[in-house]
């Protein structure tokens, strides 16, 4: 298992090993004693979730208040995403800052994000399925949003899916209504790099 870090300070990409033959392929999906070298702590799991989504289907960019905040590990079981993790941290070295990783059924990728993140995805085939190993369980006051096409974040998603086809985006009404990253701002939404830091650094604890 191949653990890099992100642009984004506090994100990783997890790339596994796989072992296959004529039967398929075996692959340690989670090791949490090796992502815990690299981060820190343990990954303590409150709640798993799965989403399966159409090509196209953009969900994002969500994050959680700190504290708690949520940290994910997200791989992609089925079909393929372009994941994207954006730095929404004010504070942060990497304030705005956004990274991408493609997760799909081929190289099965995973990426770990840590408390105060915002995440986001593009589905790039019909029946991707993404599943989010979570610190936290939901909690729906605490949770937000910032618009996907914020164009001060300047997310460069994708315009053809797996497929080669023009990828028509899809966004749920409430990320529709998501603010900007500067609404955000303005609006005192975002975490501080300071609380995420403190919170993550005692995670383990």
């Amino acid at each position: 298992m191949l653990i890099e870090p992100l642009p984004v300070t506090g994100a990783w990409s997890i790339t596994p090993r796989q072992f296959g033959d004529d039967r398929g392929t075996f692959l340690e999906a989670f090791k949490n004693d090796a992502l815990a070298e690299v981060i820190g702590h343990p990954l303590h799991v409150a709640q798993v979730n799965c989403s399966v989504s159409a090509a196209g289907v953009l969900r994002g960019v969500h994050f959680a208040d700190v504290p708690p905040g949520q940290a994910k590990y997200v791989t992609c079981t089925v079909g393929a995403v372009l994941d994207v993790i954006v730095d929404i941290r004010i504070g942060s070295p990497t304030y705005g800052r956004w990274t991408s990783v493609l997760l799909d059924d081929v190289d099965r990728r995973a990426v770990y994000l840590s408390e105060g993140l915002g995440h986001a995805f593009c589905s790039l085939a019909d029946g991707s399925t993404v599943t989010y190993l979570c610190s936290t369980g939901y909690n729906p006051t605490g949770e937000h949003g910032v618009h996907p096409l914020d164009p001060a974040i300047g997310i460069a998603w994708p315009t053809h899916g797996r497929d080669g086809q023009p990828l028509t985006y899809e966004l749920s009404a409430k990320d529709e209504a998501a603010p900007t990253l500067a609404e955000a701002a303005k609006d005192g939404l975002l975490p501080t790099w300071d609380a995420a830091r403190s919170y993550a650094e005692g995670a383990g604890a």
